[in-house]
């Protein structure tokens, strides 16, 4: 892991999100490529459940909620603070 990537679960509302690495294995790692969480894509923080988890996400047009342990395995870098 390079020294400045950040999780994805560490983004905040609003916050977009550039995919650098995805470590995610099996079922999970083909369903989110087929959705667009690729390397390059950019990913923005739409909305939090009252809990914090799991978390709503846009990329390519589409929303999926991704729980804590998952979005900690999406690394990046965070392009654009707090806007949408």
């Amino acid at each position: 892991m390079a020294k400045n990537l950040t999780s994805l679960s560490k983004c905040s509302f609003g916050d977009c999100f550039l995919i650098k690495e995805i470590n995610i294995e099996g079922p999970l790692r083909r369903r989110l490529l087929d959705l667009g969480f690729v390397k390059g894509a950019e990913i923005s923080v739409l909305r939090k459940s009252p809990l914090g988890d799991p978390v709503a996400y846009r990329v390519s047009n589409t929303t999926i909620a991704l729980r804590k342990d998952e979005s900690s395995k999406i690394l990046g870098v965070i392009v654009k603070e707090g806007t949408i």
